[in-house]
Formats: structure tokens, sequence, C-alpha cells
């Protein structure tokens, strides 16, 4: 093996022009795939085709019409929705909200369909059709009417009538979801903006699903035009400072663009989609570029301070850094693909983005990096105080072994003793901050009018036609009155409120009628006189399956938690199991519902996916370090980052949600790099020199100490960057997996070299 890398070596620095050449047509190649790269937005993406809640979700909206949607808000100035001017304002966003592409349905109070008894006759009509030509008591009468209607109050009116909604259903055809969601979300910004400007009396805010949606893309392709620069900027004067060399800083950035080129040109061919989560991406990429590219050119330089020329010291720094290079983008990449275990398919493609991404920052850091700067006039400069500072650390460290193994397990216990202090909550609502519009607008919603957290059930009756049994209808409508006694409960939207209107209304409008039809003939006509009195895109279908098997019951809530969202979801399931027939006794679904569990089964297939990675990873160590004690041993400061890393967290923090349950395995690739070089230093020291176990210690922290550094201070500096998004998802993985990476530099450091020293003793071992 050691004859193979030496001849590599050889014929790399003897053909130089050769390997630049062949190295710019594989990056040109690769480059042509990013034109296959699509973005995508929907929200499902966050869902495997097998994950049973997404399963549950789209049986329901395959019986009835879809409900994603876009919401405006209207707050009318003087805070009175039922004016003239309000209700013909919001007449005319009502007409407008029908030229939104896509849109199905339109709802508001004005043409809410409002029934009423003429003699024998059902009139169903426009709650508000000429404003204009109402007088104050109608005026009035039209406020009380939807204040009264259990379908309007807090869904399109406010309880005190001073903020209304319109909600516009879409019907995506799905076919290039990543064009159909822009399109129509461009096409309602740019309609609130002309209806701000028509109207400056009233404020107009927007959320909904489909908003949801386009914030996903819009918030990820903003991290990609502002943190990867802002990045860019953040390593030049990391390592500016660090490598001190103009040349070996430049080249840097030289092999961090080809890598991420390459890594996402390679993706386009590869069919990966683009989402989110895969933006961060290239940042992560970028960070490990830094650590291969440092320990080549610290020794590189190191080497020229001692006198050799530019193609010896590169010949001595890749024999030296080949192997632990090698082994640390074989294990990060191992790491990375553990991330297929995941059970959202965005965080499996991220996964194997940066792998690609990692295997490609290897094959450019031992071609492309030595090729070009032997080409180059380079200045090694003088080493200054940094090596100073290693060799005082290791004597600091050899002659405070005992204490520092003490010390440093107390901390290590005490720290993750505060890992069950962290809830697995999530809420997808925060999974943008408050800087965001969507967000500003969806709490004011929540606050003022509606919420966007669903359940919704699909609730079947015996039989055909059997939703107009009045067994069925009691049921039903007891298994609302149940939900709406729950506290984060803002409305809901069941079949049995309109039955019940109905029913008053064939009965000369008396109230002491307003209740459920006794008899399931009366309720079947009334129901089929409502319908066919309905106006188009305004029926019934978003609420009763085709043979009339089935209603759907919309249970929407404040903006809550996941672990509250699962809770009362699972007190419902309780409540009809010991109240309703077994045929009524359903699953509830809905984007929320999925959202709930995705954190709880990410969490129990990515600790699979890391205790296998681990697995690999120890054996790839235990081989290649020829040592079965340290290969056991290296785990230990592999382990201890995250444990300690959520300790932390659980502390200051203590919710995890659905990035972070990722951030185990993430990292788990990330922190062996140091490892790994510590150790393949001193093993080198060890056999090749035939050093004790102290003094192997020494050289280690004088060969690769400052570099450990160097790459450590470039990732955390990445992350930190990550951690500046308006994402939640990528900014509390960032902060965290910060958080994990310095807490492995202090274990590689001051807990792995004492270790060492304990477990080998002082002897010499022959070279």
């Amino acid at each position: 093996m050691q004859k193979l890398k030496d001849k590599y070596i050889d014929w790399l620095l003897s053909n130089r022009w050769l390997v630049i050449l062949l190295v710019l047509i594989a990056i040109v190649s690769s480059a042509t795939g990013v034109k296959k790269l699509y973005f995508t937005s929907d929200y499902r993406i966050f869902f495997s085709e097998e994950n049973p809640q997404l399963k549950a979700f789209e049986r329901l909206q395959d019986t009835y019409t879809k409900n994603d949607n876009i919401l405006f808000i209207v707050s009318p100035k003087d805070g009175n929705v039922f004016s003239k001017k309000t209700l013909a304002a919001i007449i005319d966003i009502t007409k407008q909200g029908w030229q939104i592409p896509y849109s199905i349905r339109v709802d508001s109070v004005t043409n809410f369909q409002h029934t009423r008894a003429n003699q024998d006759d059902l009139l169903v009509e426009d709650l508000v059709l000429d404003p204009a030509s109402l007088s104050d008591a109608e005026l009035e009468d039209r406020k009380n009417i939807a204040l009264s209607e259990p379908l309007l109050l807090n869904r399109l009116i406010s309880t005190n009538a001073a903020v209304t909604g319109v909600n516009v259903t879409m019907q995506l055809p799905g076919k290039a979801q990543h064009l159909e969601v822009p399109e129509a979300s461009k096409f309602a910004y740019n309609l609130a903006d002309k209806l701000r400007a028509k109207y400056p009396d009233l404020e107009i805010r927007m959320t909904g699903m489909v908003v949801m949606n386009n914030e996903f893309s819009a918030q990820s392709k903003k991290d990609i035009k502002t943190l990867v620069p802002f990045m860019f900027l953040a390593v030049i004067i990391v390592l500016a400072l660090l490598l001190k060399s103009k040349t070996a800083t430049a080249m840097t950035l030289l092999i961090i663009i080809s890598t991420i080129i390459m890594a996402v040109g390679l993706t386009g061919w590869a069919g990966i989609k683009l989402s989110p989560p895969t933006t961060t991406s290239p940042i992560i990429i970028m960070t490990i570029v830094v650590a291969n590219c440092v320990h080549i050119l610290m020794t590189f330089l190191q080497e020229m301070r001692g006198g050799l020329d530019r193609v010896a010291a590169m010949r001595e720094s890749l024999r030296i850094n080949m192997q632990p290079v090698f082994l640390t983008s074989i294990t990060t990449a191992l790491g990375f693909l553990s991330m297929n275990f995941s059970d959202a398919p965005p965080f499996r493609d991220l996964g194997n983005i940066v792998a690609i991404g990692v295997v490609v920052a290897f094959i450019l850091s031992v071609t492309l990096l030595p090729a070009i700067i032997t080409l180059l006039p380079i200045k090694a400069g003088k080493s200054g105080k940094s090596f100073q500072v290693m060799h005082y650390f290791a004597e600091f460290v050899i002659k405070q072994q005992r204490k520092l193994i003490v010390v440093m397990t107390v901390i290590v216990i005490t720290l993750i003793s505060f890992v069950p202090q962290n809830e697995l909550n999530d809420e997808f609502v925060k999974y943008f901050d408050d800087s965001v519009q969507f967000r500003q607008d969806t709490d004011y919603a929540t606050t003022n009018l509606t919420g966007i957290y669903l359940i919704e059930y699909s609730m079947p009756a015996n039989d055909s036609g059997g939703i107009a049994d009045p067994e069925y209808l009691q049921s039903l409508e007891r298994f609302a009155t149940w939900y709406r006694q729950q506290g984060a409960v803002l409305h809901v939207n069941v079949l049995t409120d309109t039955m019940r209107r109905l029913n008053k209304n064939m009965h000369g409008d008396s109230e002491k009628w307003y209740s459920l039809p006794k008899l399931r003939d009366l309720a079947a006509q009334y129901l089929l006189l409502y319908e066919f009195s309905l106006p188009y895109g305004l029926d019934l279908n978003n609420q009763i399956n085709v043979d009339k098997s089935a209603t759907r019951m919309v249970v929407t809530l404040e903006s809550i938690s996941s672990n509250n969202l699962l809770k009362i979801e699972e007190q419902a399931r309780q409540w009809m199991k010991a109240n309703l027939p077994e045929k009524m006794q359903v699953q509830g679904a809905s984007s929320s519902v999925m959202f709930a569990h995705i954190g709880e089964r990410n969490i129990r297939s990515m600790l699979l996916g890391t205790t296998i990675a681990l697995v690999l990873i120890s054996l790839i160590l235990i081989f290649a370090l020829k040592s079965f004690k340290i290969g056991m041993l290296s785990m230990i400061p592999n382990l201890i980052p995250a444990a300690v890393a959520f300790g932390i967290w659980g502390i200051f923090v203590g919710q995890v949600g659905l990035a972070l349950s990722i951030v185990t395995s993430m990292t788990l690739g990330i922190i062996v790099d140091d490892t790994v070089h510590f150790l393949s230093k001193y093993t080198r020291a060890r056999r090749e020199k035939g050093m004790s176990s102290e003094d192997a210690v020494r050289y280690a922290f004088a060969n690769v100490g400052m570099a450990l550094f160097i790459t450590s201070f470039a990732l955390v500096a990445g992350f930190l960057v990550l951690s500046l998004s308006a994402f939640e998802l990528n900014a509390g993985m960032g902060q965290l997996t910060a958080i994990t990476i310095t807490v492995a530099l202090f274990a590689d450091f001051l807990l792995l070299p004492p270790l060492l020293m304990r477990m080998e003793g002082a002897k010499h071992e022959a070279s």
C-alpha cells in the first residue's frame, strides 16, 4: 500500500499539467448537470411515501376537495368589517381571488351561502349582495348572522367583527410543483399589493399552506444568496489569518469552488431534488474542503520552512497526510450516508449531496491542489507563535493527564445528565423566525381570526347516503362538541351545523327547530335541496364524499407544539373509542399531524443509522490504525461530542425538532476527522519514530494540533453562519452542529491524549 501511494505521488508531481487538464475536464463535465436541478417547495417532501400519516392525509384529500389554500386576512382600520365600504371591498377581494391560478373555491363572509325560509321554499343566497343598498339596521343584521354562524365564527370572521378572511382553495395539478406554487404565490402577492393600494383603509395579510410552501423555497434561496457568500468571506478571513499565505488561501478557495461546482453538478446528474434542507450542503461541503486543504497545506508550509523546495515539501505532505485525509473522507462520507436512514427524504438528499461532495473534495485535494500549488510561487513565511502554543499546550496535557481525565469525565457526565431535559417538540410555523412576513401574518391570523394547524377526519357512515342517518349525525355532533370544549381549538367545521340550520329553515326559521333532523329521509331531502341551490364553486364537495357515505370534519387549532397536538389527537382517539361506533373510529390526518409525528419517527430511524455508521467507522479505524485498542478508544471522542452538545442544548433551549434529529448522524462524520488525524500522527510517532506515548502526543500536537484548531474554527464559523438563517431548520441545525464541533475539539485535545497515555503507558515502540 505504501509503495502504491509513493508511486501515485511521484506520478502526480511529474504530470502536473496533465492532472490539471483532466481535473478541469471533469469539473466542466460535472457542471453540465446543474441544468437538471430544480427546487421543490412542497412541504410534503419532508415525508417518505411509506409514511403512515402522509398516506392517511392523501386518502382524505383523494376523497374530498384538497385544502391547500391562500388566506387573505383583512383588517379594516376602523375595526368594523360590517361597514358598507369594507363589505364592498370584501366582495371585490372575493372576486379577485378567483383569478389566482389553480383556485377552485373562494369563501368569505359576503359570499357565505345564507339560508332562510320563504313560506315552503328554501332561499339560498350570498349573505351580502349589495352593501351600498343596505341600511344600518340591515348591516347590523348581517353582522349578527355572521357572528352566530358556527361555519363563519373564528374561521372567516373574528368574535369582535374586526377582522375577516377571504379563503382561496387551490387545486394544484402537481405536475410541476416547483413552478405551480411560485406562480400562484406571486400572483397572490401582487394581488395583495394592488388591493392595499386600492383600499388604503384596509390592512391585508396572507397566510395558508400555499404561502407556507412558497416560503420554504423563498427562504432557502435567500440563504443561498446571502449565507454562502458570507461563508466564503468568513473562510477567506480565517484562512488568511491562520495560514499566513495568500497563495495557500487562494488555492483553498479554488478547491472549494471547484468542489461545490462538481458536487452540485453531480447532484443534478443523480436526479436529486433540491429542497430547503439541501441548501445547507454548499456550506457543509465548503467546511470539509477547508479541513482537507488545511492539513495538506499546513504540512506543506511546515516542510518548506524546514528547507525543502515546493515539490519535495508537497511529496512529504502527501506522504504524511494521504492516509488520514483518505480515512477522514471515508468516515465523513459514511456519517452523511447514514442520513439515508432518515424518515424525511430531504435529509437523505442532504446526506447524499454532502457525501458526493466529500468524495469530490478528497479527489481534488490530492490532485488539483498539489498540482497547482507546486507550480506557483509561494512563500512559506515564518512559523510564528502558533506552533509554540501547541508545544506549551502539549506539555500542559502531558503534565495534567490524570487531572484532565477526572475533570473532563465529571464535566462530560454532568452535561450529558441534562440530555433528558430536551423535549421532542416542533411547531412548523416556527420554522420561520419573526423576521419572515409569513410568520408575522400567520401569528396575527392565529391571534385575531383563525389558525392553520388542522386535524381532519373522514367520518364514515354505515352505507351510501348514510350521512343523513340521525344516529350518525348525533354521533358526529357529539364528537364536534367534545372538540369545541378543548382549550386549543379555534373552530370545528362539521356538517351538523349545516343540518341544524336547514332544519330550522324548513320549519319557518323557528329557533326551537335549530336541531338535527330526526328522520333520515327528511335529512336527505334537506341536504339535496340545499345542494341544488348552491352556486358553482361553493358546493359541498369539500365536505361530503361522492356517494354520501362519509363527511369531513376539520378541527382548527391555535399554533401549538407537536406534543400538545399529539396529546389532543390521542385524547380524541380515546374519546372516539369510548363514545362512537367502531366504524366511526378513524385516524386524524393533516399536514399538522404529519409534522407532529415526523420528529419522533426521524429520531428513531436516525439512531439506527448513527449506530451502524459508528460501528463501520470504528472497524475502519481499527483496520487502518492496526490497533484494536486505539480503534475502540476512538469511539469515546466520537460519541461524547453529540451527547454533550445535546446536554448543553437541554440547559439553554430544551426543545428538539425535526432538523435537530439529524445532527448526531451529520456531525459524526465531521467530528471523526479530528480524531483520525490526531490518532494517525500519534501512531506514526509510535511506530515509525519509536517514541514513547508522551513524546507521541507531543509529536501529534506539533504536527497536527494547529491544523485541527484551524479546521475546527472554520467548521464552527461555517455552521454559525448557517445559524443566522431565518429558516429555523437551518439555523437550529447550524447552532447545535457548531456546539458539537467545539465540544469535539475539546475532547480531542483534553481527553483523547490523556486516555492514550494512560492506556499505553510510557514505553517506547520499536520502529
